[in-house]
């Protein structure tokens, strides 16, 4: 595989982990994309777009950044003021917000979502809060189309996020999404983001595509591995191509 050909950095959300990407990268491989699942911190929207930063620089190549729900905003920002390396921006169930847009204002902005009635907080040394689902919500609030016990050992390898990364609005007047192609997964069962939210979404970053799921969870990553690849495989296609030309 040639050094400068391009990877895919697939970013998780709060309450997820990198491993909720495994079916993804499985298939991403088995079709010859390289691919790596991001650790993404969840410690707030600008300490974690600079990461994902760092792990592009590293890379040394070009790259299609895929997010998952907060992981959405984190891809925006680490896109941000066109950031040459990124190739485009998918969003699999995930925020693609514009200026000083945060995870909870988007979460909130349309009817639907049950996230905040299953959620438990405890402060941590560092000051603020972290929050975590609980574990008796956590297979109907965020993998309802997931067995029970998938959904068990997801529940038990959450990561916690803090208050303050998903009230923290994108710090960046050029989102990623305004110079980079953008792509969007949508679950049509989704009970933490609105479903009719990431529609707008897409319309306002004028995808190139979107995908809906019908009857998929939040997890729709994890759920439906197949359909999420054929996104992205699309998003890489177009991307390539384009840059090719």
């Amino acid at each position: 595989m040639s050094e400068q050909s391009p990877v895919v950095v697939l970013v998780h959300g709060a309450f997820a982990e990198s491993a909720s990407w495994n079916g993804v990268i499985e298939r991403l491989h088995a079709n010859g994309v390289d691919a790596v699942a991001v650790a993404n911190p969840l410690r707030g929207v600008r300490n974690d777009a600079t990461y994902v930063r760092d792990v592009i620089a590293g890379l040394g190549r070009p790259v299609l950044l895929v997010g998952h729900s907060y992981g959405g905003i984190v891809i925006t920002g680490a896109a941000g003021a066109a950031n040459p390396a990124v190739l485009g921006l998918v969003y699999v169930a995930a925020f693609a917000p514009d200026e000083n847009e945060s995870a909870f204002d988007l979460s909130t902005r349309k009817p639907g979502s049950t996230l905040g009635d299953a959620l438990t907080a405890y402060p941590v040394s560092t000051g603020g809060n972290e929050l975590a689902i609980r574990l008796d919500a956590f297979h109907q609030q965020f993998c309802a189309d997931l067995p029970a016990q998938t959904a068990g050992l997801m529940a038990r390898t959450q990561r916690p996020v803090t208050e303050r990364a998903l009230q923290e609005g994108l710090p960046t007047d050029q989102p990623g999404w305004q110079t980079a192609p953008s792509w969007f997964v949508i679950a049509t069962e989704d009970r933490n983001i609105p479903a009719a939210e990431l529609r707008d979404e897409a319309v306002r970053a004028g995808a190139r595509g979107v995908r809906e799921i019908t009857g998929a969870s939040h997890a729709v990553g994890a759920s439906h591995p197949d359909e999420v690849t054929e996104v992205i495989l699309e998003a890489l296609a177009a991307c390539t191509t384009a840059d090719a030309a």
